[in-house]
């Protein structure tokens, strides 16, 4: 059983909890224990360990989550009605490859059962396992990175956090139809991987478009499947991480908001949180970015693609060379806009059919200029 991975979770973590409030977190949740799993069919949240960080070249020591536990645990939880589990720990295998097996079992697993897994690493090259998750969901996978690089790597490189995104683009069988990068530093992205983004028509935000407005993450992260962040996105000073030293990156406040925005996402199913230095100081950003991952989810709509689009106020904006058709949500004003499925023998592109949008862009079209994200798409439909 797919199951069997998991390490149950260690015996200082259920000490430390024994000595919490009721009122804590880590009251509220259940745990996975030597003595006994989770009844899944309860659960709408996992947080599951994974300690491989050998896809980081630059990883000191082994990975150690229990600090990360007891700062999550030891928070207050919000007005939630969501049920939590902790399903322990994936240890390293034996390769890599093992450990990708592993936790692409166990995450695909929990998909199916409509749980969101948080995965917490270890190296980012993980996130390659949780998009080959979605192998047997028969679905296109869009995801979003909140990274200060692309992690382009050569074609015959091994996999590592700094190049996973070559692998995921180039493997069979390719199911990746969006990616997305929040949050890049220019600086540590060669042209040319700027350039290839690009060509993909993938979507880039560069650090300061995003700190400037942040809201201008909230329609990707609503088109998003997975999520995966990479801690070294954080600036040192608010992350504490001074092992990997980046002076620049969000702070505690906007890394805390983007995690939100992924939450409330009524399409996200996944959250990966990476590069871990095993400082007691990133324990604490680590902790509050679930938190409010799950306080997000707490404030889930349901709206498309769940929803029926009769509850939709729709807009039709006739340009010169193409009629665009926007639909705003009566119950949250939040804004899409249609993209014309063109079959081209992949039926999984069928639920691409309404893009997330921002008001802006509504106003954008209204004054003759294409969106851009409304391009790309539509230029990945066709090709």
């Amino acid at each position: 059983m797919e199951f069997d991975f998991l390490k149950p979770v260690d015996n200082e973590i259920l000490d430390y909890i024994s000595g919490l409030t009721s009122q804590q977190l880590g009251s509220k949740i259940v745990l996975h224990t030597k003595d006994q799993f989770p009844d899944l069919n309860k659960i709408k949240i996992a947080v599951i360990g994974v300690l491989e960080n050998r896809g980081d070249k630059n990883a000191i020591s082994d990975i150690d989550l229990i600090p990360v536990r007891k700062e999550l645990y030891g928070l207050f939880p919000g007005n939630w009605d969501a049920s939590i589990a902790d399903l322990g720990d994936i240890l390293a295998g034996n390769s890599n490859d093992d450990t990708y097996f592993a936790l692409k079992k166990v995450v695909a697993s929990l998909i199916k059962k409509k749980i969101i897994p948080i995965v917490i690493g270890g190296s980012q090259d993980l996130t390659y396992a949780l998009y080959r998750a979605y192998d047997d969901l028969e679905q296109m996978v869009n995801l979003v990175s909140i990274d200060n690089k692309f992690d382009f790597g050569k074609e015959n490189e091994d996999v590592s956090d700094s190049s996973y995104l070559t692998k995921i683009i180039i493997d069979e069988p390719n199911n990746l139809f969006n990616y997305s990068n929040i949050g890049y530093q220019t600086y540590y992205n060669s042209q040319e991987e700027i350039d290839l983004i690009e060509k993909l028509f993938f979507d880039a935000y560069r650090l300061g478009e995003i700190s400037n407005n942040i809201s201008l993450s909230e329609p990707v992260f609503r088109d998003a499947d997975l999520v995966s962040i990479d801690l070294t996105a954080i600036k040192s000073s608010d992350s504490g991480n001074f092992i990997s030293f980046t002076p620049n990156g969000f702070n505690g406040k906007e890394i805390c908001s983007l995690s939100r925005y992924a939450g409330i996402s009524d399409k996200v199913s996944l959250l990966g949180i990476f590069n871990h230095n095993n400082s007691a100081q990133e324990s604490v950003i680590i902790a509050q970015i679930i938190w409010y991952f799950i306080e997000g989810f707490h404030y889930r709509s349901y709206e498309y693609p769940y929803g029926s689009r009769e509850n939709y106020i729709k807009y039709i904006v006739p340009l010169e060379e193409e009629e665009l058709v926007f639909y705003k949500s009566d119950k949250t004003d939040r804004w899409w806009i249609e993209i014309p499925f063109i079959s081209n023998g992949n039926n999984k592109l069928k639920r691409n059919t309404l893009l997330p949008c921002s008001y802006d862009e509504y106003l954008l079209a209204c004054n003759q200029e294409l969106p851009e994200r409304w391009w790309k798409a539509q230029r990945k439909n066709i090709v």
